[in-house]
């Protein structure tokens, strides 16, 4: 592997980034680099941007994939860097260009020393940061005839030793989803309110019964929490009584279940108060993610590479609150989603000072080429 030449490739998808649904270009710097590499099958176009490499050993076996991410976020740049972000307002603040530098760097390996059987999948995956890209992915019929038995996914985590691996069996990761209420009144004078129907009551009773619901311990197995991120009602008009308003507020627990009970009493917590303060009320839902769910034996593979290689690890005791959508892949295939921790020292994810390091880049790409090796060269 060559760390200078995969630094180089991570500063130029760094300088270049490009938000969910908008991954050609990065896409095809992607391809040209690993087609280099020789694979024996480049599939294109999975859903939308999504690209996979596959590297076939030398008889029948298990088919393993490691995913990365294409996409950035709607974020400034603000670093002071050579390879700093030329498109205002995106960057990668995510780490996503330094996780396809690290699955990239197998595809020199595999081109070296196909595995002893079965196949080696490399995944390039569009549209995560908006939770939408792996679920699209899982349904296309161009992923589906790979065949695909075990998945494994890292994400780089601040606040821990650069290097660490991050490991935990069960729920790695919670799961999330945005909804959205719209409230429909009827709006009237100011000085006349009793002619109209302001959804001011409505919106201020669901923000009370939320905070209520999620606090109910009773009613749900582990963490549960509503967030409310959004709030609108009416214009700056101060002669109008407002008729419409907005609520936006994120779900989010450990377990799927828990999510689908506190999806259900939200909706109904909503639509009470709508019919009772006389509103119409709309509820969309958005970036669902579930939570992302290890297999046990996985887990155990990563943590006795980790002993073998002496690896610097550890495992969590609860489960991350945020989400990502590499569960859609665990719900189909056994697999793991791993941390590496990228500093104690850094910037936190999605903030506009965050660059990846590129000190830990040979080291997830270690990783996955171990954990290949452990399943493929049996």
């Amino acid at each position: 592997m060559n760390a200078l030449e995969l630094i180089r490739l991570r500063h130029k998808l760094h300088r270049y980034p490009e938000l969910s649904g908008e991954e050609e270009n990065t896409a095809a710097l992607i391809r040209d680099y690993i087609r280099k590499y020789e694979p024996d099958q480049i599939v294109e176009h999975i859903a939308g941007n999504g690209l996979a490499f596959v590297f076939e050993g030398k008889k029948e076996g298990p088919v393993v994939l490691f995913r990365c991410e294409l996409d950035a976020l709607p974020i400034q740049d603000v670093n002071d860097l050579e390879y700093k972000s030329v498109k205002e307002g995106v960057g990668h603040k995510c780490g996503h260009d330094g996780h396809m530098v690290m699955v990239a760097g197998l595809a020199h390996y595999l081109s070296k020393n196909r595995p002893e059987c079965g196949k080696v999948i490399l995944l390039y995956q569009p549209e995560e940061e908006t939770g939408q890209g792996a679920e699209k992915v899982v349904k296309d019929e161009k992923y589906k005839k790979l065949k695909v038995d075990y998945v494994f996914a890292l994400h780089n985590l601040p606040g821990y030793n650069k290097g660490e691996v991050v490991l935990r069996k069960g729920v790695f990761a919670s799961a999330s989803k945005g909804m959205i209420m719209k409230l429909q009144g009827k709006s009237s004078h100011a000085g006349e309110p009793e002619n109209g129907i302001n959804p001011a009551m409505a919106i201020a009773r669901i923000i009370q019964r939320f905070n209520d619901l999620y606090r109910n311990k009773e009613i749900f197995k582990d963490f549960s929490l509503i967030t409310i991120i959004h709030c609108r009602i009416g214009e700056r008009a101060f002669g109008t009584n407002p008729g419409y308003g907005e609520l936006m507020a994120t779900l989010r627990s450990y377990r799927n279940d828990d999510m689908e009970v506190l999806t259900e009493k939200a909706q109904e917590i909503a639509q009470e108060i709508a019919i009772e303060e006389k509103v119409k009320l709309g509820v969309s839902w958005l970036e669902e993610f579930p939570a992302s769910v290890n297999d046990d034996k996985c887990v155990d593979l990563i943590r006795d590479l980790c002993e073998e290689m002496e690896f610097d690890h550890s495992c969590k005791e609860q489960p991350f609150k945020w989400s990502e959508d590499f569960a859609h892949f665990l719900l189909k295939h056994k697999g793991a989603l791993f941390g590496l921790g990228s500093g104690t020292e850094s910037p936190q994810l999605h903030n506009p000072d965050y660059d990846f390091p590129d000190e830990i880049i040979e080291k997830g790409t270690e990783m996955f080429h171990n954990i290949y090796k452990k399943l493929l060269d049996l």
